[in-house]
């Protein structure tokens, strides 16, 4: 019998395998199968479609195994789960090889695009440098409170955090002064790592023709113009901007039953890092619109005035989202419209 549908659990060091023929009929169970002998067992294999479940390493065996002249596919963990027979009480790695063997072959089920050897080294770029921004808040954080112990309370923001805290060293006992003096200077440290690598960012998006594409979108720079290249490529695994912003969730949850549709607030789901991007490119888009006059921007305001302000974010963030998979999908440069006000759009 030849393996038609494979289901991979990745692991670190040992995998197992779930294989079916046309008919549906398990032919290949490996329950357990080393890191070693398993790119050899798949070379073996004539042609499959082989699903994943899209975690830790499993783009760089997606790629491993399309050079074999297998089709691979991804599947976000969440839509496997429904499929493993004993539920959340039977997993085991055998059980959840046979799930994403079955998830794969569903008609609607959707799949996670396999990123490039490129896309996933710009990627790293953004994953340390927002690991930086992170370590940097904490360590700020951190300041302010060793600070407030000694009665002086600093503000949220970061630069005024910098000046005052290094005013006020000079009041503290010792060993407080030196732990401060530490965190200050840890908090320069950080910045410098941060701006070494938005410069990376940068110079990478300048040499890209995508990204200056999307470049030329308010509120959208070369940080997300190289995170949404690197994640979702040309965008042809989308059939419109709306998947995409449904995709980053950007689009609002529903509660609906018995003829009336609920919206609720946004779903959330998908990749949080490029949500929280376009949140803050449309925060700078939404800051900037009160002073122009082009068709975005007296939306953005209208939308502002009529509904609030975090929805009018939202709202801006993922027309951002639907525009930049235009352009990516088209190939063709950001066209501004100068007529009248677009008709009103339901806020995320």
């Amino acid at each position: 019998m030849t393996v038609v549908f494979l289901g991979i659990d990745l692991a670190k060091n040992v995998f197992a395998l779930h294989g079916v023929d046309a008919a549906g009929k398990p032919c290949l169970v490996r329950p357990q199968v080393r890191r070693d002998q398993l790119t050899e067992l798949i070379a073996k294999l004539p042609p499959c479609t082989i699903a994943m479940e899209a975690c830790s390493g499993a783009h760089h065996w997606a790629r491993t195994f399309s050079a074999f002249g297998h089709t691979v596919k991804l599947i976000a963990p969440r839509f496997v789960i429904p499929f493993r027979m004993g539920g959340k009480r039977g997993k085991n790695d055998q059980a959840d090889a046979a799930a994403i063997c079955e998830a794969m072959q569903r008609p609607a089920m959707r799949f996670v695009p396999v990123k490039s050897v490129d896309a996933q080294s710009m990627l790293a770029l953004h994953a340390t440098r927002q690991g930086f921004v992170q370590a940097r808040t904490a360590t700020i954080n951190r300041l302010r409170g060793l600070l407030s112990e000694f009665g002086i309370v600093l503000p949220l923001k970061a630069q005024t955090i910098r000046k005052r805290a290094a005013e006020a060293l000079e009041g503290l006992p010792g060993w407080a002064r030196f732990a401060c003096t530490d965190l200050l200077s840890e908090v320069g440290r950080l910045d410098e790592r941060i701006d070494t690598y938005d410069t990376h960012i940068r110079l990478s998006a300048q040499h890209d023709a995508t990204c200056r594409r999307l470049m030329q979108m308010p509120g959208i720079g070369p940080t997300i113009a190289s995170a949404l290249r690197a994640s979702i490529g040309g965008g042809h695994d989308f059939d419109n901007g709306g998947q995409l912003a449904s995709w980053l969730g950007l689009v609002p949850g529903q509660y609906s039953s018995g003829g009336k549709n609920r919206l609720g607030r946004i779903t959330k789901a998908g990749d949080s890092y490029l949500r929280m991007l376009l949140i803050l490119g449309a925060r700078a888009v939404l800051a900037a619109a009160a002073g122009k006059k082009d068709r975005i921007s007296r939306w953005a305001v209208s939308l502002a005035e009529r509904r609030g302000y975090w929805k009018a974010v939202v709202a801006i963030a993922a027309k951002n989202a639907r525009m930049a998979w235009a352009m990516l999908s088209k190939g063709e440069d950001f066209k501004p419209v100068e007529d009248a006000l677009p008709a009103d759009v339901a806020p995320a």
